[in-house]
């Protein structure tokens, strides 16, 4: 059985990767991003399964199946609730929730040994429907607290433009021009924003639909995003996240 692992998380794809040898399964590679998958099913033979976190580094792993084709099975890993999963019941893919159970890990790989191989061909637009129809129930942030000396500022979340990280701090870029140090990675973030109006166009920064003033075609079929008063650095929108992020912009 050819077997391979996409999953942004390293520390979370060892761990399945040791509980597979331990059910005699060889995992074939370890992928990380969605970048780094579709130049590997470009250039490889497609494996028999695929073990498959949700959400990478760069965007929703739906978004390989927009690039390529595949035939081979597929067992999501993921820590979605469960609504969420209605999304893999309805399309006959079978999923683990994180942390993975070795004993439901088990189940799944019989389930695909006493049956035919379920297809990936499944509707990626319904997927990302239902997901986002579970994201909207939740309570998002409305505002921030920033240290600043001895004083605590509060930043209601209409004030902010967008956020940023740089040498390993983040921070919170206002409408007004300043910056304000918060003690929050993007990671987290990015599941406390309204995805509606929040977007994570790189790794460096996360930016509020509202604070766009232009977008403008870059180098490599990336975009450039200009928010007013913000001069830290190019906002780049990374090659592999343009397509999503203009369906952020429809929506």
């Amino acid at each position: 059985m050819r077997v391979i692992i996409i999953e942004d998380e390293k520390p979370a794809a060892r761990r399945l990767q040791r509980m597979l040898a331990k059910l005699g399964i060889e995992t074939q590679i370890m992928l990380h991003s969605v970048a780094e998958a579709v130049d590997w099913f470009n250039n490889n033979q497609h494996p028999d399964l695929i073990f498959l976190d949700i959400q990478l580094s760069d965007g929703l792993s739906f978004e390989i199946f927009e690039h390529i084709k595949t035939d081979s099975a597929i067992i999501f890993t993921t820590a979605y609730d469960e609504y969420a999963l209605k999304a893999f019941k309805l399309n006959s893919i079978d999923y683990l929730l994180k942390p993975i159970d070795e004993e439901e890990l088990e189940a799944a790989i019989t389930k695909f040994n006493n049956t035919q191989k379920q297809s990936s061909n499944f509707d990626v637009s319904e997927l990302r429907s239902l997901l986002t129809q579970s994201t909207n129930s939740k309570n998002y942030k409305t505002r921030f607290t920033a240290q600043i000396g001895q004083h605590l500022k509060l930043v209601e979340i209409a004030d902010v433009a967008c956020f940023f990280s740089e040498n390993k701090a983040t921070y919170i870029h206002c409408n007004s021009g300043r910056n304000y140090p918060i003690d929050i990675p993007l990671e987290q973030l990015e599941e406390d924003l309204d995805p509606d109006k929040f977007y994570r166009i790189n790794r460096k920064c996360i930016l509020n639909i509202n604070a766009i003033k232009d977008i403008v075609s870059y180098t490599n079929s990336r975009l450039e995003v200009k928010l007013e008063n913000f001069n830290e650095f190019q906002l780049i929108v990374s090659r592999e996240r343009v397509r999503d992020f203009k369906t952020w912009l429809n929506n």
